[in-house]
């Protein structure tokens, strides 16, 4: 691939991060490119946007703000990766089974305490416990994480049981995960991939997007438990 050589940066939603890490490894030793990978969202985004960068990441309803903004190319919007949602527990703690949607019902139900985010991740749990007709009666012991992954709130005692977006909290450290959630409950997070009207490489930028969704892609992403988007 030639290419005029570039300093790429790519701002990347906390779900995306590790596999666009893998990525941008893959793709900074094939063309020469450097790119840095930084993890930004919520408000800090769009300071960051204005401060330059070339390639955004973020799920659905990220995106389209951005899109509707002018901060980012409408035709460039590309799905690359979704990631499933697990299950963890602080390290050494007895690991419940949800290898069933009733076996992950009572698992839910006896916990002292429960984790979960506010994005997509958040969102799909919460769904799937009221699908499990479980919200009034957990309530009382569900934190909302905020400021940090779920792992970070299981590795310190402060809930029981968090679940998340498999490929940020397997391996780690203070934490041992337990697996998938089971069947319909695990609903899958997209993320996609866009180029920032701002950036000053585009052409490198684009091939940065095509690379991402190629078959040499594909085990890359895998190697971090996400699966590429279907195209």
């Amino acid at each position: 691939m030639l290419l005029t050589l570039a300093a790429l940066i790519i701002l990347t939603n906390q779900g995306a991060t590790p596999g666009v890490k893998e990525l941008a490894a893959a793709f900074a030793r094939a063309t020469g490119n450097t790119v840095t990978v930084i993890q930004v969202e919520g408000d800090a985004l769009e300071q960051r946007i204005n401060s330059g960068a070339d390639l955004v990441t973020g799920n659905p309803e990220t995106i389209q703000p951005l899109v509707e903004n002018g901060k980012v190319v409408a035709s460039s919007v590309t799905p690359f990766v979704v990631a499933g949602l697990g299950l963890s527990v602080r390290a050494g703690a007895p690991k419940p089974d949800i290898s069933t949607v009733d076996k992950y019902k009572a698992a839910l139900l006896a916990a002292k305490s429960i984790g979960y985010s506010r994005g997509c991740s958040g969102t799909h749990t919460e769904e799937g416990i009221a699908q499990l007709g479980l919200t009034e009666q957990l309530k009382a012991r569900t934190i909302r994480t905020a400021g940090g992954p779920v792992t970070d709130y299981l590795a310190r005692g402060d809930v029981e049981i968090g679940i998340q977006q498999t490929n940020i909290m397997v391996g780690v450290p203070g934490t041992d995960y337990v697996g998938p959630l089971p069947g319909s409950l695990n609903k899958p997070c997209p993320s996609s991939v866009a180029l920032l009207t701002t950036s000053k490489n585009a052409d490198a930028a684009r091939a940065m997007i095509t690379f991402m969704v190629s078959k040499e892609a594909a085990p890359l992403l895998r190697k971090t438990h996400v699966e590429p988007a279907k195209r």
